[in-house]
C-alpha cells in the first residue's frame, strides 16, 4: 500500500523546471538577469518602466508609435470606477495588500470574459497595470482622511504614482528612482507569485483570478516583505555607530538579516547595485544620510562580509526600503510598490501559460498511517 520509498522529493520545488519561458533568464551563479533577452543593466540605465512593460508583454522593444500608443492606453485606464472607490472606502482600515487584492478581484465585475483567454488577458492586463497605482494611492489617502487625487495623464507611470500619493509633482530624481525600481521588480522567473499565477491560469481560470492569486501570494513576508523588514531593522539599529554590535548580537541570537541572500543568486544580485546607487544619491539630495549609512555599514560588518564570501549578498530589496523611506512612503506600502512593478511579469507568465497550457498538478508523497479501523464516535476514548 505504501508509496515507493525511493521517490525523489524536491521540497519547495527548488531547481525543478516546470516549463520553458521567454520572459526572463536568470543565471544565479554569474549574477545575470535578462528580460526577453535584454540585460537588466541596460534596461535599468536606458529604458523606462512603460517600455520595459511593452518588452515583457510583447516580446520585443517598441518603436515610437507603439510606445506612444501603449502609454496612451495606460493613461486612459488609470481612473477607478465609483464602485471600486466605494469598496476601497469600506476597507480603509485594512492592510494595503488586502485592499489591492479585493479591488482587483472586484474589477472583474461586470466583465464579459467569454472571449479568448489570451485576448482577454492582454486587454485586461493593461487595465490592471494602469489601475494598480491608483488603487494603492486612493487607499493611502482615504485611510488618512484625505481626498483621493485623480490620475494625471501628463505624467509617466512612476511620476503619476508619486503625484497621486502626495498631490505634488515629484522631483525628477524621485520619479526616475521609482521608475527604475519598477523596472528592476518587473519580472524574475517562476517566483512564488508568478508560479501562483501560472497554477491558477493552468485551470483556465480568467485573468483576474490569476492576478488576484498572485497578489495574495506576494503578501507573504517570505516573498515580498524584505524591504519592509530591512527598514524595521534599520529603525531598531538607530545609527551607524550601533551597527556592528547590533549585527553581532542579532546573528548570535539566531536572527536572519532581511534583504541578504537570494534563492537564486549565489553571487551579487544584479539589480541591487542600481538601487544602492540610487539610495546613496537620494540620501545626498535629501541631506539625510542616516538610512544609507546604516545599511552600508551593515554590508561592511565582518559577519556580513563573511556571508558575502559564501555567496550571500544584499538583494534588490535591501536598498529599496531606504529609497521609499526617503521619499516619505510608509512601510506598509513597500510590498504594494513591488506589486506595481511585478504586474507585467505576471501578465507574460499568465499569457505563456494560456498559450501552451497544461494543468499544473504536482504529486505529494503521503507519510501518514494506513488502513486505520473506523471507530464509532461513542466508542472513542480520545
Amino acid at each position: 500500500m505504501s508509496e515507493n520509498k525511493e521517490i525523489q522529493i524536491n521540497r519547495g520545488l527548488r531547481n525543478t523546471y516546470i516549463d520553458k519561458t521567454k520572459s526572463s533568464m536568470i543565471n544565479g551563479k554569474e549574477g545575470i538577469l535578462l528580460y526577453q533577452g535584454y540585460n537588466i543593466h541596460d534596461l535599468a540605465k536606458y529604458s523606462t518602466f512603460e517600455e520595459t512593460s511593452y518588452l515583457l508583454i510583447h516580446g520585443r522593444l517598441p518603436n515610437n508609435k507603439e510606445l506612444d500608443d501603449f502609454n496612451q492606453e495606460l493613461r486612459n485606464n488609470r481612473e477607478l470606477s465609483p464602485q471600486i472607490l466605494e469598496i476601497i472606502k469600506l476597507l480603509k482600515n485594512s492592510h494595503p495588500m488586502d485592499v489591492l487584492r479585493t479591488a482587483i478581484s472586484a474589477m472583474s465585475v461586470p466583465v464579459n470574459n467569454q472571449t479568448n483567454l489570451e485576448t482577454f488577458a492582454l486587454t485586461h492586463g493593461m487595465r490592471i497595470l494602469a489601475a494598480v497605482p491608483t488603487i494603492i494611492t486612493a487607499h493611502q489617502r482615504i485611510r488618512n482622511g484625505n481626498e483621493v487625487i485623480p490620475p494625471n495623464k501628463n505624467l509617466s507611470h512612476a511620476s503619476n504614482f508619486l503625484y497621486m500619493l502626495s498631490g505634488e509633482i515629484p522631483d525628477q530624481i524621485e520619479s526616475d528612482l521609482i521608475d527604475k525600481d519598477f523596472i528592476l521588480h518587473a519580472e524574475h522567473g517562476v517566483n512564488a507569485s508568478s508560479f501562483t499565477a501560472r497554477v491558477t491560469a493552468s485551470t483556465k481560470a480568467d485573468f483576474y483570478a490569476a492576478i488576484t492569486a498572485a497578489i495574495s501570494s506576494l503578501k507573504g513576508p517570505l516573498h515580498g516583505g524584505a524591504a519592509e523588514g530591512v527598514m524595521n531593522m534599520a529603525n531598531e539599529i538607530g545609527s551607524k555607530e550601533n551597527v556592528e554590535t547590533y549585527v553581532d548580537s542579532f546573528l548570535k541570537s539566531g536572527g536572519r538579516i532581511m534583504g541578504l541572500g537570494h534563492a537564486v543568486y549565489k553571487t551579487a544580485d544584479p539589480r541591487a547595485i542600481h538601487l544602492k546607487e540610487g539610495a546613496e544619491q537620494l540620501s545626498e539630495l535629501k541631506g539625510n544620510p542616516k538610512w544609507f549609512a546604516i545599511l552600508n555599514a551593515i554590508t561592511e560588518t565582518k559577519a556580513v562580509q563573511m556571508r558575502q564570501r559564501r555567496g550571500i549578498h544584499p538583494n534588490v530589496d535591501f536598498w529599496a526600503g531606504a529609497i521609499y523611506s526617503l521619499i516619505g512612503i510608509p512601510d506598509d506600502l513597500f510590498v504594494p510598490i513591488f506589486a506595481i512593478g511585478r504586474i507585467p511579469g505576471w501578465i507574460i507568465h499568465i499569457l505563456e501559460q494560456y498559450q501552451s497550457n497544461i494543468l499544473i498538478r504536482p504529486a505529494i508523497s503521503y507519510n501518514g498511517p494506513e488502513e486505520l479501523k473506523y471507530i464509532n464516535i461513542n466508542e472513542r476514548n480520545n
